[in-house]
Order: C-alpha cells, then sequence, then structure tokens
C-alpha cells in the first residue's frame, strides 16, 4: 500500500475521533444551555465538530484517491 494512501487513513481516523470528541462535547451541560439560549454551541465544540470533519473528508480523499501503482 502506498504511504501516501497510509497518511490518509491515519488523518480519517483521527478526524473520526475528532468528531466523536467534538458530538460528545455537545451533549455537555454547558453546551446545551447555551444551544438552548442562543442557538449555538460553544466555539471549542464548534471547532472540535469542524476540524473533525474537515479531517475526515481530507483523509477520506486521500485514501480514495491517492496515487495508485504507477510500477504496475
Amino acid at each position: 500500500m502506498n504511504p501516501k494512501r497510509i497518511l490518509g487513513m491515519a488523518i480519517l481516523i483521527v478526524g473520526v475521533i475528532i468528531l466523536c470528541v467534538g458530538i460528545s462535547a455537545s451533549n455537555s451541560v454547558a453546551d446545551q444551555l447555551k444551544h438552548t439560549f442562543t442557538g449555538r454551541f460553544t466555539q471549542e465544540t464548534a471547532w472540535y465538530i469542524f476540524g473533525g470533519l474537515a479531517l475526515a473528508v481530507i483523509g477520506l480523499f486521500m485514501g480514495i484517491f491517492g496515487p495508485g501503482n504507477k510500477n504496475a
């Protein structure tokens, strides 16, 4: 397997973990209260969610569309 695809899969895994942390943080009491009154989550939670989603998408594209085997 190509090292760039392995890196892509690693980035995908890290992105999914960060996304799960953000989703878990959005269920906290402080975030739920802020979301109830303002309609938004805290800035830290939003960064976790958007950052994890971005890393997951980048890792997915690197894993799927990474360079193929050019010697075959």
